[in-house]
Formats: structure tokens, C-alpha cells, sequence
């Protein structure tokens, strides 16, 4: 059973959260709230497996929440559900040790689907949110991701197109490859790259 924390300032988007998670056998939701300073709490006192984040909230805000809630439990998953209009959100959100992020407007399939793999060590990212951060990181730059000694020849070619913001999907389309062996490529560039989630893979690549 995985333990989920839900935090957001909007009750209505915590009401579907929940309910679209006691529908699934394998989700529990153990608590709630509505501002950082209470998930912090509740995520000390209910030691959940994976936190639902939203960033901005009034008072404690969710980059704040992040950081203090993985000091004090390392081994809890916060994955964030942002807007595209948090931008200037996510790369904080990111320092501060979120293992994901996904749309609000995600399908409800995508939601629990990334919920289940941030409690497996994952680091699910909507693609829309990844282009976007990856093309926001490296929007003034033009030159070729960088080449790096080690990698096979197809990890060469996955990094290069993780770093132009391409999803699992398009790489494997891009390859003609499988999207499990996308994953597999990916899971070895992180570990060969020291990369803790695939935005700061797609950085690395950039130099």
C-alpha cells in the first residue's frame, strides 16, 4: 500500500485527488492540507511514502515544505503538481529534492501512474513539463549536447535527444527502439552521469 500525503490550497483539487486515489487498491490516502507549514507536520507525523506538492500556497510555500519535509525524511518522494504558469517554480522545486512533476490537468491515468512510480524511485515528469524546462534551461544555446566517455553509442543518442526534451515515447519513435528499452538507457545515463531525475540528465548533456 502506498501512503500518500495530499497538499494543496485548493480544496476542490484535493477532493479529486482523493477520490480518484481511494479508488485504487493499492493508494491510501492519510492525510491532508492546505499550506506548507501543516504538510511538514503531517508528513513528520503520518510518514507518508509519496507527497502530492503543490508550490504555491499562501504562508509556507511548496519549495519551502520540499525541502524541509526531505531533511527530515530523505527517503519520502515529494512530487509536484504545478501549472505551466510555475515556471519559476520548478527549478527551485527541483533543488529543493522533488523527484517529479506533473500537470494538474494531467489525465487521471498520468496522475496515478506517476504517483506509483515516485513511490518506486522513479522520477515521472509530464513531457509538456519537461520540454519546457529543458527548453527554458538551454533556450539561449545552441551548441550539440556534449559527448561523454563511457556510454554506448544508443545511450549517446538517448542523452542527446533527453537534452532536446523529447518524452519516452518520441525517443523510442525517434530510435525505432522500445520504450522499456528507453527507460533502461535512461536509468543507465543516470546512474553513469550522477543524475538524481531526468531534468538534470537533459542539463547534464547541455555542459
Amino acid at each position: 500500500m502506498i501512503r500518500v500525503l495530499l497538499v494543496d490550497d485548493q480544496h476542490l483539487i484535493r477532493a479529486g485527488l482523493r477520490m480518484l486515489c481511494d479508488a485504487q487498491p493499492d493508494l491510501e490516502v492519510v492525510g491532508e492540507a492546505d499550506n506548507g507549514r501543516d504538510a511538514i507536520s503531517l508528513a513528520a507525523r503520518l510518514v507518508p511514502d509519496v507527497v502530492v506538492m503543490d508550490l504555491r500556497m499562501p504562508g509556507v510555500d511548496g519549495i519551502t515544505a520540499t525541502s524541509r519535509i526531505l531533511a527530515d525524511r530523505p527517503a519520502t518522494r515529494v512530487l509536484v503538481l504545478t501549472t505551466f504558469g510555475d515556471d519559476d517554480h520548478l527549478y527551485p522545486a527541483l533543488t529543493a529534492g522533488a523527484c517529479g512533476f506533473l500537470l494538474k490537468d494531467a489525465p487521471p491515468g498520468e496522475l496515478l501512474d506517476g504517483v506509483r512510480r515516485a513511490a518506486g524511485g522513479d522520477s515521472p515528469f509530464s513531457p509538456e513539463v519537461l520540454r519546457r524546462l529543458v527548453r527554458r534551461a538551454v533556450h539561449a544555446r545552441t551548441e550539440t549536447p556534449r559527448s561523454v566517455q563511457g556510454l554506448t553509442v544508443r545511450e549517446q543518442d538517448v542523452l542527446n535527444l533527453v537534452a532536446e526534451g523529447l518524452s519516452n515515447l518520441e525517443i523510442a519513435e525517434r530510435l525505432h527502439i522500445g520504450v522499456t528499452t528507453v527507460k533502461t538507457h535512461i536509468t543507465s545515463l543516470m546512474a553513469k552521469t550522477n543524475s538524481p531525475n531526468r531534468v538534470r540528465l537533459a542539463l547534464f548533456a547541455r555542459g
